[in-house]
């Protein structure tokens, strides 16, 4: 009888070891995946950040580049909605001046839903000026 008890004792001892090992190696590779998925967000990030940062510093230099059609001193940085406002003409005191609305992008980037709603605006002519005279 002590030698069933014994053998029953180093059974259940032995499935206990191993349950412990199985929850440590179950503990140790969900550690693993989330350090790797941990990473992989943190260069994500990174790379995000660094792609609005560039889109930023290409927004203020955009009137100074080749591509950039009009001269640097009639365009009006607002950065939101649209990036410039454009009198194209302006400072040559050119009797017809053109009003540009303009967006940078670059790399992917597209244009916001909203930028869209202001192209539609302006390629469907709602377009007015209005004084507003204040006392």
């Amino acid at each position: 009888m002590s030698y069933i008890l014994i053998f029953l004792s180093a059974v259940v001892f032995v499935l206990f070891v191993y349950i412990v090992y199985l929850r440590w190696k179950v503990k140790y590779e969900v550690e693993r995946k989330v350090e790797e998925r941990e990473e992989e967000i943190r260069k994500d990030a990174l790379s995000r950040s660094r792609s609005t940062l560039k889109g930023k510093i290409s927004e203020h230099i955009a009137p100074f580049t080749e591509e950039f059609e009009y001269r640097a001193s009639d365009a009006r940085f607002l950065g939101s909605p649209v990036d410039y406002v454009i009198f194209d003409g302006m400072d040559e005191e050119a009797e017809d001046i053109k009003v540009v609305l303009a967006d940078v992008k670059t790399g992917s980037s597209k244009l916001s839903s909203v930028q869209r709603r202001i192209k539609k605006a302006v390629e469907d002519n709602q377009i007015e000026w209005e004084t507003l005279e204040l006392e």
